[in-house]
């Protein structure tokens, strides 16, 4: 079997060239694969907030307030660009904990989650974590390697002579691999750099880091059993805790610095 023509070779390194055009880096220093415009994903954000607020009702006004004051808390605190965004942060009345920030300036969270998260701190956890995304581009660094790599495999199928029952299977093979070897780890990559960007953002902002892992422990008693860490696209919650302790007492310096300099939330819990 000839695994390789001309026509794929030439595809292959075309789309290594484009991909070396659109590396870049992540506020850790990390390099990333960033093939959409900033518009489109500025689009794409108000297109997926608007459905949230189609599909569920909002929350009570306590808990709008309660929620925009941690919100408005940490947008203080992010570069100059995001913190001059005008964001719009809404409370969903829905049972599940869960909370998301979008590109373009949006910000939801589930009324579940305050269940979750006992106190301020513990919500500046999780929107923290969620703004972490937003500034690190992990949606447009997502998408693209999702791009890239069905461009690869279909490069595969067509052009290096993979036909018949046999080139399905081993396509399908393929395709696991490249989820389990490239996707899966590069989404698990993210959740733990918005750990850390979210953590010094909420320390920043005068919420005690020291409750994030806290917040971490009430999501793994409200979640029960989980997929092996391998297999998911979020570290294992002991994975996580692990990685927010390592990165704590850097935190713990920048909250020392927000109490001096007068950040000292109080946003009052409904």
């Amino acid at each position: 079997m000839r695994w390789f023509r001309p026509l794929a070779v030439t595809a292959l390194c075309t789309t290594m060239l484009t991909a070396l055009a659109a590396c870049t880096t992540s506020p850790t220093g990390r390099s990333q694969l960033l093939l959409m415009s900033d518009d489109q994903l500025n689009q794409m954000g108000a297109q997926a907030f608007d459905q949230y607020q189609q599909k569920l009702p909002a929350a009570d006004a306590s808990s709008q307030r309660y929620v925009q004051c941690v919100a408005q808390a940490i947008v203080a605190e992010l570069p100059g660009e995001q913190r001059q965004q005008n964001w719009e942060v809404e409370v969903f009345k829905a049972d599940e904990p869960n909370a998301f920030a979008l590109p373009g300036g949006y910000m939801g969270v589930n009324s579940g989650m305050l269940d979750v998260a006992d106190n301020q701190a513990q919500l500046a956890t999780v929107l923290g974590h969620e703004v972490g995304h937003v500034l690190a581009n992990h949606a447009n660094e997502r998408a693209s390697t999702e791009s890239a790599t069905q461009l690869g495999l279909s490069v595969l199928s067509s052009s290096a002579g993979i036909e018949g029952a046999g080139g399905e299977q081993l396509m399908g093979l393929l395709g696991m691999g490249a989820q389990y070897g490239i996707l899966l780890p590069f989404s698990r990559r993210h959740e733990s750099e918005a750990d850390m960007i979210g953590l010094r953002l909420m320390a920043k902002a005068g919420f005690d880091p020291r409750e994030s892992v806290t917040l971490w422990q009430n999501m793994q008693r409200a979640g029960g059993g989980a997929p092996p860490a391998w297999m998911s696209t979020h570290p294992s919650q002991g994975q996580r805790i692990s990685g927010l302790e390592a990165g704590m007492q850097q935190a713990l310096n920048d909250y020392q610095s927000a109490r001096n300099a007068g950040r000292q939330p109080n946003c009052q819990r409904p």
